[in-house]
């Protein structure tokens, strides 16, 4: 699969605000400053269609981008950001947990982590979440290019221990930089929309 085309279409924060139009849809997921943005640019070969930024927090809607014009990827909000206030990040819980348990287009989620270190807490929470719902998951480690080729190995083995994932579930290293990685996730996510079908 390859994205040849893709645009903006809305950052909404509930679920009257959704797409309507029931185009399955892959919702991306990860901490704060993990990639996020840096990753859908990468995969839609757009610079600047998710706006990167330095200050983790910056996400605060959920952002819909339509691909193709058959599919979504869906950007929620980064998770285990301290320096906002309780009631945000209250506000930002709520709000993913509604388009998680209510969004019947959404078909699978991308985790992403970094490579360069083990999963927290969060990311064990999300990932069992995830779980729960019964939604496939592909798990992305990012910044790939920001370790040596052969310390990938070790990097991904821990990370794979401690989100105790099998040798089954999809563990891809990434560069938005390099685009590593890029083409094995875009074959993952056409096997999620062919088995959904």
């Amino acid at each position: 699969m390859k994205i040849k085309q893709t645009e903006f279409v809305i950052s909404a924060v509930s679920p009257n605000q959704y797409p309507n139009d029931a185009l399955p849809e892959i919702a991306l997921a990860g901490r704060s400053n993990v990639g996020k943005s840096s990753l859908i640019n990468c995969l839609t070969s757009r610079k600047n269609l998710a706006r990167t930024s330095s200050k983790p927090g910056k996400t605060q809607t959920i952002n819909f981008y339509r691909c193709n014009k058959s599919f979504y990827l869906a950007d929620v909000p980064g998770y285990g950001f301290a320096k906002v206030s309780k009631s945000v990040r209250q506000a930002w819980r709520k709000m993913m947990e509604t388009y998680f348990h209510t969004r019947t287009s959404l078909h699978g989620v991308i985790l992403i982590v970094d490579i360069r270190h083990p999963p927290t807490t969060d990311d064990q929470q999300m990932l069992h979440f995830l779980r729960a719902r019964k939604l496939p998951t592909i798990v992305v480690a990012t910044k790939a290019d920001k370790i040596t080729r052969g310390k990938w190995l070790n990097h991904l083995k821990v990370i794979r221990d401690q989100l105790r994932l099998s040798h089954q579930d999809p563990l891809i290293p990434f560069s938005a930089q390099t685009a590593i990685g890029k083409k094995e996730l875009l074959q993952h996510l056409s096997t999620i929309f062919s088995l959904k079908a």
